[in-house]
């Protein structure tokens, strides 16, 4: 790994830890959850902004397969590896409840950046990985804000209750798979492929999750008409 990725990934940590104090000191009266959440987007929208400037091909987002990682990509890549594990950390310390799925999912995401920058390949290939898992966390955060600012089971948390289960289920369980397939196909390191398997794993257990949130929201939805 190149001494300026290590170096980024440190200031990194430290930024979005610095990030984090801010927010705490500019909202005083929310929670834990609530500043970690807008970091946790700004994150996001970030690291989308970020995966499509490093496109080379247009006409194949994913080209060129198992390659060298150019320096734009490595830079993305650090940018959210500093982020998952200032995330990991403040979510163990802050979480009165360990969520076990979100920290597992972090940590295959830790490890499977960290051996891309390792083995400085495949680029293409991790940063696909990164748009298709970032494009609905804006949404995901959302929701959850929505929740605290007062508009539990209101219309407006039901459309972000809604993008948020559509552009997941077309982002990690259609482009997921397809990105899964090539990144196993392709000479990647050992090490690459098993992340690349496991986070879709993961995707597919959070998918199932989502699919019942949706279920229980409309079913909710649809009794509370019929008692109005």
């Amino acid at each position: 790994m190149e001494d300026y990725i290590v170096r980024l990934v440190v200031l990194g940590v430290i930024s979005w830890t610095i990030a984090f104090v801010a927010v705490r000191r500019m909202l005083p009266n929310r929670s834990f959850n609530f500043c970690n959440r807008l970091v946790s987007t700004v994150h996001a929208t970030l690291a989308v902004i970020l995966s499509v400037l490093t496109v080379e091909d247009w006409r194949c987002p994913v080209c060129p397969l198992a390659s060298r990682s150019s320096p734009k990509q490595m830079k993305t890549l650090a940018v959210t590896l500093a982020y998952l594990i200032y995330d990991l950390i403040f979510c163990l310390l802050g979480d009165k409840r360990i969520n076990l799925d979100n920290s597992i999912h972090h940590l295959v995401s830790i490890v499977g950046i960290g051996a891309g920058l390792f083995y400085e390949k495949c680029g293409s290939e991790m940063v696909a990985s990164l748009w298709i898992t970032e494009m609905s966390s804006p949404f995901l955060h959302l929701r959850e804000l929505l929740k605290e600012l007062g508009y539990r089971d209101t219309d407006l948390n039901l459309i972000a209750d809604m993008l948020f289960a559509i552009i997941f289920t077309v982002a990690r369980m259609i482009c997921g798979p397809f990105l899964t397939y090539v990144t196993l196909s392709a000479s990647n390191p050992l090490l690459i492929k098993a992340m690349a398997l496991g986070l879709q794993l993961v995707s597919a257990f959070w998918f199932f999750k989502i699919a019942r949130m949706v279920k229980y929201k409309m079913t909710k939805r649809t009794k509370s008409k019929a008692a109005a």
